[in-house]
């Protein structure tokens, strides 16, 4: 095998690179997948031989593999054995490499290979290290097999080099989370306080995650709480969704309104997702006076608040007003999402608008909207079907003329007969 010598590079780097990193970069995992079985090592070792440039270049290897895994596995598998065999054949020395292909295949559900990686490693005259041996329990619990975890944790426990950290005790605190295993990951939660570690924001994480599982919702609560006194800790995406989405679950709108405030308080973000359960459930019970105090609360504060976000609540509250064919409010509330610079997101909310216009009779009222949206919001086709059946139903067959000949204008053909 030629290794390019790149200047400033160790050679351990360099050997690592030359082999994965010209993998990432010069085979798609398309051509990969495409290729038979046969030729996969061929394609590997032409790509991985007299390439240079690559000193400054980033790593995308786990994404080709991940990628070549959800269409060919067996391939995949061959890949991660000819990098083995690489590997044995320089005889490498850098735990670093070795720590990479275990991660690899715990994202991968591999634990078989990670377990021919640390024994190749071992082979190799290295020892282990508590971040690797972390590594080989991920790559077990992420395939179910917690048997062989403990067993790795127990050797971990008896030796005097490599003793479990706090991260290893998060590794079997979210395992049973995700089981649903709370007995289990609320004993390994104890084990960890009782040993002197403190809790983490991956303790908080994984713990949080698995009450909501299990609906112990009260339980999430004190931990949630338990989190925010500590200021070193602040709550991710993850832990907020998953605290709003069990809140949601009871139905609870005081300990909603409470959970927003504290994200208020301590000026943690809304996101996507925690907009689209909160819009989602306060629309199905038609409660418009909290997505109007959501708006209301965040723009006091004078908060960044994503525009995707602020999109999502005054869609939803449209959506509520056109329902309840709250006519004025409606009208208001899509003045100022417009005059905030925020337009439909969807051509269905536009003709729930239509819809309650129609309800109401108020034609000319319609006719504003329309003409007020028109420079943020391009029709749909089917509303244009909305409008001249609303229109004929009205018996305003001059308006359903109109209609037609602008979408005659616009797609160049005229099928609303």
């Amino acid at each position: 095998m030629v290794v390019v010598q790149v200047r400033g590079l160790s050679s351990a780097k360099r050997l690592y690179q030359t082999i994965w990193y010209q993998c990432s970069r010069t085979i798609t995992s398309n051509r990969l997948i495409q290729e038979p079985i046969s030729r996969i090592q061929t394609t590997l070792d032409s790509e991985m031989v007299g390439k240079s440039g690559i000193e400054n270049l980033d790593l995308s290897w786990d994404s080709l593999l991940t990628s070549i895994r959800s269409s060919a596995p067996h391939k995949a598998q061959l890949v991660l054995e000819r990098g083995l065999q690489k590997l044995q054949k320089e005889n490498e020395k850098n735990h670093d490499i070795y720590l990479e292909l275990i991660h690899i295949c715990a994202k991968i559900q591999n634990p078989k290979t990670a377990m021919r990686v640390f024994t190749l490693m071992e082979n190799q005259g290295l020892k282990p290290t508590t971040t690797i041996l972390n590594a080989l329990i991920s790559a077990h619990i992420s395939s179910g097999n917690t048997i062989t975890s403990l067993s790795i944790f127990q050797t971990m426990q008896n030796s005097d080099d490599y003793k479990p950290t706090s991260h290893t005790y998060n590794l079997f605190i979210s395992s049973f989370a995700n089981y649903g295993n709370s007995k289990a990951m609320l004993a390994w939660y104890e084990s960890k306080m009782n040993l002197g570690f403190s809790a983490d924001l991956d303790t908080y994480e994984a713990i949080i995650l698995g009450c909501i599982k299990l609906k112990r919702y009260e339980e999430a609560n004190r931990f949630y709480k338990e989190m925010l006194s500590s200021p070193q800790i602040k709550p991710n995406t993850s832990i907020l969704n998953n605290m709003l989405m069990g809140l949601c679950e009871q139905n609870d709108l005081d300990k909603i309104r409470d959970f927003l405030e504290t994200i208020f308080d301590h000026k943690l973000e809304i996101n996507g997702s925690m907009a689209n359960k909160l819009v989602g459930f306060y629309c199905e019970l038609e409660l418009v006076k909290e997505l109007e105090w959501v708006l209301k609360r965040n723009t006091n504060l004078d908060l960044y608040l994503d525009l995707d976000v602020v999109s999502q609540i005054y869609n939803g509250l449209i959506r509520v007003y056109a329902k309840l064919d709250k006519l004025d409010d409606l009208e208001y509330c899509i003045g100022r999402m417009l005059k905030d610079g925020v337009s439909f997101r969807s051509h269905k909310d536009v003709e729930m608008v239509v819809c309650s216009y129609f309800r109401g009779g108020a034609y000319d009222r319609l006719d504003v909207f329309l003409e007020f949206i028109k420079d943020s919001h391009k029709l749909a086709r089917s509303t244009y079907e909305l409008l001249v059946a609303g229109y004929r139903r009205g018996g305003l067959y001059e308006k359903v003329e109109m209609v037609i000949k602008d979408l005659d204008t616009i797609d160049g053909k005229n099928t609303l007969v």
